[in-house]
């Protein structure tokens, strides 16, 4: 199926939000996700569903000084 990530077309084979945070290996990391401009809490990333077609959001927090 195809979703928007980032605001980019991408073809995904994911069937919720956990794995495709696990495809783009940021598991372990800070980060938000924003699925249709609703914000998701990472407690319900493996119980929502991607869809052909969802707009994808994730901001993942960089440190530094």
């Amino acid at each position: 199926m195809q979703i928007f990530l980032n605001g980019e077309a991408q073809q995904t084979n994911c069937e919720n939000l956990q794995q495709l945070i696990q495809a783009l290996a940021l598991e372990g990391k800070r980060f938000a996700v924003e699925k249709n401009e609703m914000i998701i809490a990472k407690s319900k990333l493996e119980q929502t569903p991607i869809a052909d077609q969802d707009r994808i959001e994730i901001i993942h927090a960089v440190g530094g000084g």
